[in-house]
């Protein structure tokens, strides 16, 4: 049997057909008749909607990426032992993991109850530690790039592949200052993760995650790049890319992907209240890890430049004090005494617009620039002082030679001898007892040719290729004048070695 429809039912279905937006998914026709409403007749079919409702824009599909990118990454297990004070603090050092310094604070706290109940303990224990993290394969060897703070102090590093295979890893050094730890295992034939070319981040650009949060191995997060060159305190020499990718510990050193199948960052830290994942999470630029890494392959070890220099943002308000056109550049606030900002003329007050050129817009991009460079290396920056632009050039310092280390009672000068990479100080040290010092050059720092070759900040250089020197004028015709090689005598801790330098 057919019905007709009466009017207030078709008053409203074609309110329905203007309106649609503003009717619930759920109610249908079949809805209406359970209300007890006649069925619309056959003969009265309703016209589609005037306004066609746009589709949503597909998501990517990350399955491809996924199964190109998972067997490079590896979960990492780590074996150790970790000083607790029973007297309060916990001694050793322990990176930034929040976990394990909540845990230490919790032993000190119940090593001191049992202190005072029974006595007997010493001042402080070494109790063990397991850790997990992850980490990814860089190369078809068993070279693989985690975070430093996974392999702090391990006494024993595990490394596991996708398909189950465990390897014993050498952590072939570390870097602390960039949270950067390079690991080889015993393989060969690896498949070795895509590394991104240094092609600008698009805050919004899709981000894979790939790791071992908790020791859920080959877990996958997704998400999107938040922000770029972020700024964490006290992490001067990282700017770091944000994203809202889930992670979590254990997800420390995996790889943060694009959706080109490419690592652009490695997972390093979290901002949380609560110990676990809130939405921030932080990575390493990838361009970053890769200069620790052939750094640490080619040497063992990592040198940072350094300006010499404390900085901070340029606001709106600082903008028009400073007759800036916009907020930007890095400000000034403090110049290291008998640093390289200070040698090059830089002064308080002067805000750093660019550096060889690249603008900067936040007083990280300035950090983070000097981090990639090398000691001894030789930067443009433009700066505004005063209303007027400048240009200064400037010779880099170095992370591990602080200037309150070069200072002595006379007045000492510092100067640079790039070839044999060497820097001196010109004062006569008095040496150890017994070891009487009557010529040579006090090196303060090292870099290139010097650096590779085992020379030490703290060594006299006595002679080159045999021929004593005691200025370092001497010192810059030597090496003019020399090969592919030269031989420097120094004097360390009273002994007299020879160290062949190969020169480039």
């Amino acid at each position: 049997m057919t019905f007709t429809l009466n009017g207030q039912i078709l008053n409203l279905l074609r309110f329905v057909q203007a309106r649609p937006s503003t009717v619930v998914a759920s109610l249908t026709l079949a809805g209406l008749v359970g209300l007890g409403t006649p069925q619309i007749s056959h003969a009265q079919t309703l016209p589609a909607p005037a306004v066609a409702l746009a589709r949503p824009a597909a998501l990517p599909d990350m399955t491809s990426i996924v199964s190109q990118l998972a067997p490079t990454v590896v979960n990492i297990s780590v074996r150790g032992t970790r000083k607790v004070s029973t007297e309060g603090q916990a001694s050793a050092d322990q990176g930034d993991d929040a976990q394990g310094s909540q845990d230490d604070d919790a032993m000190s706290e119940f090593l001191r109850g049992f202190q005072k109940r029974f006595g007997g303990l010493p001042s402080q224990l070494k109790i063990p530690v397991r850790a997990e993290g992850s980490g990814f394969i860089v190369s078809a060897d068993g070279v693989i790039l985690t975070n430093a703070h996974v392999v702090s102090d391990a006494e024993e590093v595990v490394v596991k592949l996708t398909d189950r295979r465990e390897f014993i890893a050498k952590v072939i050094g570390t870097d602390k200052r960039t949270d950067i730890a390079v690991l080889k295992i015993d393989a060969k034939d690896l498949k070795a993760a895509v590394v991104a070319s240094p092609t600008p981040l698009q805050v919004g650009e899709w981000v894979l995650a790939i790791g071992s949060p908790f020791g859920f191995e080959s877990t996958v997060t997704a998400g999107v790049i938040s922000a770029t060159r972020r700024s964490l305190p006290g992490d001067g020499s990282v700017s770091f890319i944000q994203t809202d990718a889930a992670v979590n510990p254990g997800n420390s050193g995996g790889p943060l992907i694009n959706m080109r199948g490419e690592v652009i960052g490695i997972n390093s830290q979290i901002f949380t209240k609560t110990g676990g994942y809130q939405g921030l999470s932080f990575a390493i630029p990838i361009a970053v890890a890769q200069r620790v890494e052939q750094q640490i392959l080619r040497t063992g070890k990592v040198r940072h430049a350094k300006l010499g220099v404390e900085v901070q943002d340029v606001d709106q308000t600082l903008a028009q004090a400073f007759k800036l056109g916009k907020p930007a550049g890095a400000l000034v606030v403090d110049v290291e005494k008998d640093g390289a900002a200070e040698h090059a003329g830089l002064k308080e007050s002067d805000i750093v617009m660019s550096i060889n050129g690249k603008a900067i817009e936040f007083s990280g991009d300035l950090s983070a620039a000097v981090s990639l460079a090398q000691p001894g290396d030789r930067v443009e920056l433009e700066v505004w002082r005063q209303g007027g632009q400048h240009r200064l050039q400037v010779q880099l310092g170095d992370v591990a030679v602080h200037p309150d280390k070069l200072a002595s009672a006379d007045a000492t000068q510092t100067q640079a001898v790039d070839r044999l990479g060497l820097l001196f100080q010109q004062k006569r040290p008095t040496g150890k007892p017994g070891a009487a010092v009557e010529s040579g050059l006090l090196i303060a720092g090292v870099a290139g040719a010097a650096d590779r070759a085992g020379v030490l900040p703290g060594d006299l250089l006595l002679a080159i290729d045999g021929h004593p020197v005691t200025s370092v004028a001497q010192v810059g015709t030597a090496a003019l004048q020399a090969g592919k090689s030269v031989a420097l005598l120094v004097q360390r801790d009273g002994v007299k070695i020879y160290i062949p330098l190969r020169l480039v």
